[in-house]
């Protein structure tokens, strides 16, 4: 079995979604696992729902649920056209789950509060409704395609918003699911992103987990490889969209791919690589546009040579600089510090220490007003803003002699606040002027690829 994800660019529109099913069509005889995200932009716009529903702007939220549910129901009538039957099917599925997105809608407006466990259910219903609708597509096109619900599948913590996978549950459950929807059957399909708690209630991976469900499922099911379909021809050298000249890599390492998506790479959610290192199952991230490209093979590292891989970077974070004479001599003061930022669930990046000074980074938009008050009890706090992080990513790049002075013999230029090397021999990163990203990048893709 393999699994095969496509995420929303790559089931757009009735084009997109048409060539998602030849792809799959392609590839039976694996008998694929297909996994589908929200078509694109869907679940920006359901967030959007959410923000009008809980402002008690009902007219908004009426707006934009109409406006999905037409694009929708548009696009099953594009994609059934002379099927009559499954046609109708289809539109009688569309409107049922927006017959009961508007009755949540409509009490979060009434009541102008949102609890996370109602906004894990309306912000997945963009997966319900593209994989319902593909189901019907797939079936239209001659494949015979069975549905799943990945909430039966994906089990997890009862964080609604970003539950914590139970990987036991997930490996008893998944075989048999699978086994069970595949009878008679050339496919299954299931959603990305949409898991549950142990009681049933809905829950959802994160922004960008359906990646992390692919995975999920791939380690569970003991998948051949696990196939992540978007919009460009693989990992790059950098951001296409922000460096020019960049190339797509032929093959990189597990840990290679966890580093760069980590540090901001945009191809693959950054919790994809751990399920897939347990099992050594190789992942694949491919081109929808353009399916015969080679795209990029993510290994174990044993097949990686050594060498820059790629530059990745994280264009708005914050640096925090702690100050306190009570660190010198002190033990357990690093504990008490990190404590705060677990307690205040905020994601540290880069750490750099001193005798008495501690500076680290996280991104921007994490609320970080808790964590400075209760580190503030004890010690001077000074936020830093408009800052970037970029990432030099490679196997054993910190052991390539010349490396570092390189780097930063190149960027005289520019104002470099703080560095980290990594503890893995596959990163070094560095902090810079946000406004300085685009020429950083620029200036070291030349120096590293072209």
């Amino acid at each position: 079995m393999i699994v095969m994800k496509f995420g929303g660019t790559s089931v757009a529109n009735c084009e997109a979604i048409t060539r998602m099913v030849s792809i799959v069509g392609s590839k039976l005889e694996e008998r694929p696992v297909v996994v589908v995200s929200a078509l694109s932009k869907v679940t920006d716009s359901l967030y959007r729902i959410c923000d009008f529903a809980q402002a008690q702007n009902e007219a908004g939220a009426m707006e934009c649920l109409e406006q999905l549910r037409n694009r929708h129901l548009s696009l099953a009538r594009e994609l059934m056209e002379g099927k009559l039957q499954l046609k109708e099917e289809a539109e009688g599925k569309v409107n049922g789950i927006f017959d009961t997105l508007k009755s949540l809608v409509c009490a979060v407006c009434s009541l102008g509060e949102l609890s996370d466990r109602v906004k894990a259910r309306i912000i997945s219903s963009g997966e319900y409704l593209s994989s319902n609708i593909i189901c019907f597509a797939m079936n239209a096109k001659g494949i015979k395609t069975n549905f799943i619900d990945a909430g039966t599948m994906i089990i997890t913590s009862d964080d609604y918003l970003k539950g914590e996978p139970d990987m036991d549950r997930i490996c008893e459950i998944v075989p048999g699911k699978v086994a069970e929807a595949y009878s008679g059957v050339d496919a299954v399909i299931t959603q990305g992103f949409v898991a549950a708690a142990g009681d049933g209630t809905r829950t959802v991976l994160g922004r960008g987990g359906s990646d992390y469900t692919a995975s999920l499922i791939g380690m569970a099911i003991d998948a051949k490889r696990i196939e992540i379909w978007t919009d460009v021809d693989g990992v790059h050298t950098a951001d296409p969209r922000r460096v020019e000249n960049t190339r797509s890599l032929k093959r990189i390492s597990f840990e290679e791919a966890a580093e760069m998506a980590y540090f901001g790479a945009k191809v693959l959610h950054p919790l994809t690589i751990e399920p897939a290192v347990d099992k050594d199952i190789p992942i694949y991230v491919l081109d929808s546009l353009n399916p015969s490209a080679c795209g990029t093979a993510i290994l174990h590292d044993s097949a990686i040579e050594e060498g820059v891989k790629s530059i990745s970077c994280k264009e708005n974070i914050l640096v925090i600089n702690i100050f306190s004479p009570k660190m010198i001599n002190t033990f357990g003061f690093l504990d008490k510090v990190f404590d705060i930022f677990k307690e205040h669930k905020v994601s540290v990046d880069l750490i750099s220490t001193s005798e008495a000074n501690i500076s680290l980074t996280v991104e921007a938009g994490q609320n970080i007003n808790g964590v400075v008050k209760d580190l503030s009890d004890f010690a001077e706090v000074h936020v830093v803003e408009g800052k970037s992080q970029v990432s030099v990513i490679g196997k054993n790049v910190i052991n390539i002699k010349g490396l570092f002075k390189n780097i930063f013999g190149s960027l005289l230029q520019y104002k470099i606040y703080m560095i980290s090397q990594g503890a893995t021999a596959i990163n070094l990163s560095f902090v810079i002027d946000r406004q300085s990203l685009d020429g950083v990048m620029k200036q070291l893709h030349k120096l590293l690829f072209e």
